[in-house]
């Protein structure tokens, strides 16, 4: 058995450009859903599936992400005397439950970039990268679905999500063969090969990697050693395949509902049905969206 993931890595020194001018003064990540910010729900996944260390890969004008996990005294003393005992557990809950450490990525260079960085502060280990556009709702977290397999094989693993049609030219795609695997119900793949962004008509497979990895520690090498592609950038993705050589990866078609929050429709839609199933909000949510001359 593997020995345990203890470490996250969030890339989030992007620009958000999707989203401008909201994203002019304040990180993407740092938009709400409901009433939490967009990276809160990964780094909740992360505790939930059993990380508490977490890695923030910042950029200039991302303080507010230090700012939201850090302790705020004046906030939680002013809720203390004013009793308001549920919003302080909230606000203090978050930052009593995990390690965060930041680094800066200086220039946006590519998302394989963004996790090299995080390279000494994550050591000779296993790690998780989340990347928090990806809102996932599971019973199960989706990246304790991934950490389980890592567990039993020892290697990198990736999500995987069925993309049909001309949509699937948005995404890494990969060329994989189904593993017998206990309880997987055919959802284990071992990838053999991947494609960046393809052509629908050249797709090897409607099987889309979803931002959420599991990657053992030789992919920094690999990082290290492809070469920058369009813009300068170094795409994660290149690694993996440069990875796939010499090492065994595994996709899983994990088990949850994806939200796409880093696009403004999938942002709408995930504030709606995260609305929808809150309980001190659905009730009256859905009677009003009932309501609406649609």
């Amino acid at each position: 058995m593997a020995p345990k993931v203890r470490k996250a890595v969030f890339p989030a020194a992007g620009l958000g450009t999707r989203f401008l001018p909201a994203t002019k003064a304040q990180p993407k990540e740092m938009l709400p859903l409901v009433d939490k910010p967009l990276i809160q729900y990964g780094v909740e996944e992360a505790i939930h599936s059993g990380i508490h260390n977490i890695i923030i890969v910042t950029g200039r004008g991302k303080s507010a992400i230090e700012d939201h996990f850090d302790v705020s005294f004046e906030l939680e003393h002013l809720l203390e005397t004013r009793g308001k005992r549920d919003l302080l557990a909230s606000v203090r809950g978050i930052s009593d439950m995990i390690d965060v450490s930041y680094i800066r990525q200086k220039e946006a260079l590519g998302l394989g970039h963004a996790v090299l960085r995080a390279k000494e502060l994550v050591g000779p280990e296993s790690f998780a990268v989340v990347l928090s556009d990806d809102i996932i709702d599971a019973e199960t977290p989706c990246l304790r679905q991934l950490l389980d397999i890592h567990e039993f094989y020892g290697s990198s693993v990736l999500a995987l999500m069925e993309v049909d049609g001309p949509e699937i030219s948005a995404y890494g795609v990969v060329d994989a063969d189904p593993v017998a695997h206990n309880g997987m119900g055919g959802r284990l793949f071992r990838i053999h090969n991947m494609v960046e962004k393809p052509k629908p008509g050249d797709a090897p497979s409607n099987l889309a990697i979803i931002g959420r990895y599991i990657l053992t520690p030789e992919i920094f090498e690999s990082i290290e050693a492809v070469p920058p592609g369009k813009g300068g950038e170094i795409q994660l993705t290149d690694a993996i395949k440069h990875l796939l050589r010499n090492r065994p990866v595994y996709g899983l078609k994990f088990e949850g509902k994806r939200y796409d929050a880093g696009d403004k429709l999938g942002f709408l839609q995930a504030t709606v049905e995260l609305a929808l199933r809150r309980h001190d909000l659905g009730g009256a949510f859905r009677e009003y969206l009932k309501s609406m001359a649609l």
